[in-house]
């Protein structure tokens, strides 16, 4: 039954995508200007294409260079979607991570004295209070590349290598949330976990005729370390053998980057995206992993925001990392001149 009604599905799916981004196009629908310079970071598929750290990374060079940048963010999974949210006003990280959306409080966190960052459905309202409140100087629009009533000064779009166009179907069949030619809007595209697959260079032929040869930047998922959840203590380094779980868009990568950093994984265990853990689900995990012969657990750092309230009969460590762009200094251009840097 799945497989007759999604079809007909993405086909309404497509046409309402479609509608909507001719109404932008002729101007039926504005898109409205801020008085600060926006720099956008999105993806056209559904699913984790490792957009967070590249949201982290931009956000850091932009205050590298003396600018008060602000993140404005949906806020996905939060408690109150309706609700505008002060996650940091650029000091401190002033909100919870059910209140501000687990992605929203990590990068808060990992940004704290670095970027302000406001969880809001509304974000041209958003970014005018920071402006007024914060004096921001540039935004980074997580998730933006749909988000037409922000303009922006670039456009970033980023494509996962292992899984470049979600099966190649519309939502709700598959995990295009609009047709490949809406590439064409793209300033420039970050293909990410290059290291993951054996080649991209089908994958970048194909991205320069959608974009009509804009640039192109790859790159990969780097490990910087693993922490304990709770209460300090050493870093983990392989070959531990470990049970691994994570509730991210695309766990198989997780999962990989352990096994390239030459973690040995007894048991995995994944959850649909931005899931809350109870627990009983986490007694499950630290028995499955004791049955397996792990002695400890590993999870990702946009998990471990919603799991130090819960208690862990084996020691959990979080796996934090970083993006390497390979270009990084042709990157970093692109995102200094957006800025009027």
């Amino acid at each position: 039954m799945k497989s007759i009604v999604l079809p007909p599905l993405s086909l309404l799916y497509g046409a309402v995508t479609r509608t909507r981004l001719s109404l932008y196009r002729r101007g039926t629908f504005q898109t409205t200007k801020l008085d600060r310079p926006v720099i956008s970071i999105g993806n056209i598929t559904t699913g984790g294409t490792g957009k967070t750290p590249l949201v982290e990374h931009v956000a850091r060079l932009i205050a590298s260079q003396g600018k008060k940048v602000c993140i404005l963010t949906r806020g996905y999974g939060r408690k109150d979607p309706h609700l505008q949210v002060i996650v940091s006003d650029g000091y401190g990280v002033l909100a919870s991570p059910s209140d501000a959306g687990d992605e929203p409080y990590l990068l808060a966190t990992k940004l704290k004295g670095l970027a302000a960052v406001i969880s809001s459905a509304d974000r041209i309202a958003a970014g005018r209070e920071a402006i007024k409140d914060f004096g921001s100087d540039c935004f980074v629009l997580d998730d933006g590349f749909q988000h037409l009533r922000v303009a922006r000064d670039l456009n970033i779009v980023t494509i996962d290598a292992t899984n470049p166009w979600g099966g190649g179907r519309l939502l709700p069949h598959g995990r295009l949330r609009e047709s490949t030619e809406g590439m064409s809007r793209a300033d420039c595209v970050v293909i990410t976990r290059c290291d993951q697959v054996a080649s991209v260079d089908a994958l970048r032929a194909e991205i320069s005729r959608l974009t009509s040869g804009k640039p192109i930047f790859e790159s990969q998922m780097r490990i910087v370390r693993v922490t304990p959840l709770k209460n300090g203590g050493e870093s983990l380094a392989p070959p531990a053998r470990v049970g691994a779980f994570c509730a991210v868009g695309n766990s198989r990568s997780f999962f990989e980057s352990l096994r390239r950093a030459g973690f040995e994984i007894a048991v995995e265990s994944a959850f649909p995206d931005h899931h809350v853990y109870s627990q009983d689900e986490i007694d499950v995990i630290c028995r499955s992993a004791r049955d397996a012969g792990a002695d400890v657990l590993v999870t990702t750092a946009k998990d471990a925001v919603k799991l130090r309230a819960l208690a862990f009969s084996l020691p959990c460590y979080v796996v934090e990392i970083e993006i390497a762009i390979d270009d990084v200094d042709g990157f970093g251009l692109l995102v200094s001149r957006a800025c009027g840097i």
